[in-house]
């Protein structure tokens, strides 16, 4: 417990400091947040007024040493327009969630399916070769080969893709060109959107690119495994192809493969940022972009402490997943 310890409370000191930081970044950001909250046609003397009453002409220090300890209890305060910042994340999280959710679910589901029949597309006894650039139409099957060639290219070009082009190109395909799906999210009175097509443009826009990188990952790890000397056993022994991947090569490969999955979260929890405010989502990208155009810091600040709660607590559960399929090995 003792380095677990030590981990989380340097996980939590980083997610201060990053906090610290995003009070220096909005600070620094041009404008007003009395003129922004009040409008132009406010005087001088009304933006002074509004920002003494928000606590803003105090040293920036002491404004975040205020509100952190607000936050160390539970309240993350209000807004420059007086709402109660606790009640709008409890209204804008839930949907954010869900779009992330069902991404990383679609992720992890695709990269394991394809990373792990990337890795076997060989005959068994060349599955540990399978990493290497001497995977050649002499050394593989011609299944093999193909797969090679067209995953290769494919899953870079996934990955390098950003989230915010890659939605402009579904956009133009799937609901300009063929009219298959909605473009623009309509939500009920709960703030979820009114039916399931509506998700399928967002998720999609967030989890290609991760599953572009998650899939070489997967493979990667998969064909490192597989050099283990008790994966050449049981290829000896005549076990499958799939039996061998799912029983002695995946549990070795996990602790990578994990990782970058826990990392993928902070990925699409980024990148729903952007993706909810292409799909007009009602999410926690609306929020952080009225918020930076009011230089309210309190309420970036906000959902930059509750994405980083959601990610620290996926990599505490990627370090448990890690600790187990570790366990009894030297």
């Amino acid at each position: 417990m003792k380095p677990f310890a030590r981990l989380l409370f340097r996980r939590l000191g980083l997610l201060i400091a990053l906090l610290a930081t995003v009070f220096v970044a909005v600070d620094l950001l041009p404008g007003s947040t009395g003129r922004a909250v009040l409008g132009r046609e406010a005087s001088a003397e009304q933006v002074a007024r509004k920002e003494h009453e928000l606590g803003l002409d105090r040293p920036l220090a002491v404004r975040f040493l205020d509100w952190i300890s607000g936050v160390l209890t539970g309240d993350f305060g209000r807004t420059a327009r007086g709402r109660s910042i606790n009640e709008l994340l409890a209204d804008k999280f839930p949907p954010t969630l869900l779009l992330g959710g069902l991404a990383l679910v679609v992720t992890v589901v695709v990269s394991l399916l394809i990373g792990a029949w990337w890795a076997a597309a060989a005959p068994p006894l060349s599955l540990r070769r399978a990493g290497s650039a001497e995977l050649t139409s002499r050394q593989g099957s011609p299944i093999a080969t193909a797969w090679y060639r067209t995953l290769q290219p494919a899953t870079t070009v996934a990955a390098a893709i950003p989230e915010f082009v890659l939605a402009t190109l579904l956009i133009m395909v799937f609901a300009l060109a063929t009219g298959w799906l909605p473009a623009v999210t309509i939500t009920d009175r709960q703030g979820f959107p009114v039916s399931a097509d509506m998700l399928v443009l967002p998720v999609l826009a967030l989890a290609i690119p991760q599953i572009g990188w998650n899939t070489r990952v997967v493979r990667a790890a998969l064909a490192e495994a597989a050099q283990a000397p008790h994966v050449e056993s049981a290829m000896l022994d005549g076990l499958s192809t799939r039996v061998v991947l799912v029983r002695h090569v995946l549990p070795f490969a996990a602790p990578t493969v994990v990782a970058s999955f826990a990392t993928t979260v902070g990925m699409v929890l980024g990148g729903s940022l952007v993706v909810e405010t292409i799909f007009n989502y009602p999410g926690l990208g609306a929020v952080l972009a009225g918020s930076v155009a009011d230089r309210d810091t309190s309420v970036v600040a906000a959902v930059v402490a509750l994405s980083g709660v959601v990610i620290m607590l996926m990599f505490a559960v990627a370090d448990g997943i890690r600790a187990w399929s570790l366990r009894g090995r030297g």
